[in-house]
């Protein structure tokens, strides 16, 4: 299937700082604010490596993603990478295309419900589920309204945004190693060494944002160099956020605390850091990371729309683009769908979906590498232990929650059914079109 790069005449709107933000403000978005709980439930201690594992993942992920990127260079991204691969059954890379766009769908409703919860909180409506739902949409619109705006105010804000996130989170992340230096230790894994594979799985999500990155490749100053250099930046950048954050959340206070807390999780360990002020730090620094994260996947997957939209494997409808160049009816079908996630969906399906979504996706780019390694010049051996790392890692994802939690493993499996019926459906009907013109 031959690619056409759309809009080439654009001005190249993001440099590397920008290409950082994108990929740092997608993964430290609702990730370690909202699954911190989650992770400690299931690994206790051991969360902190499972964290350091999940890094690991979205490295070897991230290297298939800069080699096909670097060789396809189309906002495509996944969809594009998948379909060359298989150029001989176009459905695959349409289905990877529709199944990525409900993930990052999944994404923003987890973004936006983290950013309602810690804002409720911060203003003291903590459990005041329709004062969080009014915060949840108001940032969906807010940042729906900055992505129309075009890709320079949007790499912009995301710079503005990021860096300031970056920064509160270093100050956190210094005062906890520092309160807490008399009681570290090494984490100690007392729910076992599965455990650890588990709870890196399900917290996946939290590294997903870098794909983003190669989501804005068309948009992007001398990309050869700058998108590789954007991936492993952000990944590095974050794995070790996420890790001192969790060594600090797991020395700070036990792990029953923390599982308590569930989504208010490292508000809770800010306290006997930094007293209240501390919580209130936190509090500040999740609302930036969600409105970075929101910003962030509003702009690439808006993008991947827009590209599947010019090969007719969404409706055409999406390839439509303002006078800025922004597929304006991609964003507002993404902040559409986002706040009926937010809505209606439960913090633990959510996070669930988008996890096993990503690592899903991430194998199959990988595979794709794998097959296409002639042109892209990868190395057999880095993709295949990715590959089997991945494997690894969403089997026992499916163990977890087929022994832990089987309705929200139903309703998992019931949204990719709704992915694969639309897919199909959109593919008949555009068939049967087709034949009668």
């Amino acid at each position: 299937m031959p690619h056409r790069l759309h809009h080439s005449r654009r001005g190249k709107a993001l440099g590397l700082p920008e290409l950082v933000a994108i990929g740092v403000g997608g993964m430290i978005g609702g990730g370690i604010f909202s699954i911190l709980g989650i992770g400690a439930q299931i690994a206790g201690h051991g969360v902190v490596v499972a964290l350091a594992l999940g890094g690991l993942v979205a490295l070897f992920s991230g290297y298939s993603y800069v080699r096909l990127a670097g060789t396809f260079p189309t906002d495509g991204a996944s969809y594009t990478y998948v379909s060359r691969a298989w150029s001989q059954h176009p459905e695959f890379g349409a289905l990877t295309g529709w199944t990525v766009i409900l993930g990052y769908v999944g994404t923003l409703g987890l973004y936006a419900f983290t950013f309602g919860a810690y804002g409720a909180d911060l203003v003291g409506f903590g459990g005041n589920d329709v004062f969080r739902l009014f915060l949840s949409a108001g940032v969906l619109v807010l940042f729906l309204a900055v992505n129309l705006a075009g890709a320079r105010a949007t790499g912009t804000a995301e710079d503005l945004v990021v860096y300031t996130k970056i920064a509160i989170l270093g100050v956190f992340a210094v005062a906890g190693l520092i309160a807490t230096r008399e009681s570290a230790g090494i984490p100690r894994f007392e729910e076992g060494a599965g455990s650890v594979f588990m709870a890196g799985a399900m917290i996946f999500v939290a590294y997903e944002g870098f794909q983003l990155i190669t989501n804005a490749v068309e948009e992007t100053d001398d990309p050869q160099r700058n998108v590789p250099r954007g991936v492993y930046a952000s990944i590095a950048i974050v794995t070790a956020i996420y890790v001192v954050l969790a060594y600090v959340a797991v020395t700070a206070l036990p792990v029953e605390k923390l599982v308590e807390a569930k989504e208010y999780a490292l508000a809770v360990v800010a306290q006997p850091v930094l007293g209240e002020a501390g919580t209130i730090l936190v509090a500040l620094a999740a609302l930036l990371a969600t409105s970075s994260a929101i910003n962030s996947t509003m702009f690439g997957a808006s993008r991947m729309m827009a590209d599947m939209g010019d090969d007719r494997t969404m409706p055409g409808a999406f390839a439509r683009r303002n006078r800025a160049q922004v597929p304006y009816a991609a964003v507002v079908a993404l902040t559409s769908l986002g706040l009926v996630l937010t809505l209606f969906g439960s913090l633990e399906v959510i996070a669930s979906f988008s996890s096993m979504t990503f690592l899903l996706v991430s194998l199959l780019v990988s595979v794709a590498n794998l097959q296409l390694r002639r042109q892209t010049g990868a190395r057999a051996s880095i993709v295949v232990a990715g590959i089997i790392l991945m494997t690894i890692t969403i089997v026992l994802l499916w163990v977890y929650l087929a022994m832990n939690d089987p309705a929200t493993l139903g309703l998992v499996a019931l949204l990719y059914v709704v992915s694969f019926g639309a897919e199909r459906s959109y593919a008949v009907w555009r068939s049967r079109n087709r034949l009668q013109h």
